[in-house]
């Protein structure tokens, strides 16, 4: 199982601040992907993902026991 934690628009977005998703591994991209068409709106191309509190490329390797967090751009001034 992989926790997936949420922030900001995102957080409101989805209803909550985590979960769990059954799966044993996937790409960071995968996760994306599950998460665009979970949650029409998202905006997988412009969310950063970390993985176990480190950035990850698309191509990383998520596994099973792995903590991910998505974030949202961030505007300020």
């Amino acid at each position: 199982m992989i926790t997936v934690n949420y922030f900001a628009r995102l957080r409101e977005l989805t209803g909550k601040s985590e979960e769990t998703i059954e799966s044993d591994s996937m790409t960071v991209q995968k996760l994306l992907d599950w998460a665009e068409d979970t949650y029409p709106g998202f905006g997988k191309s412009t969310v950063h993902v970390a993985v176990n509190e480190e950035y990850a490329l698309k191509e990383d390797i998520i596994q099973s026991g792995d903590v991910c967090a998505f974030i949202p751009p961030v505007s300020g001034g």
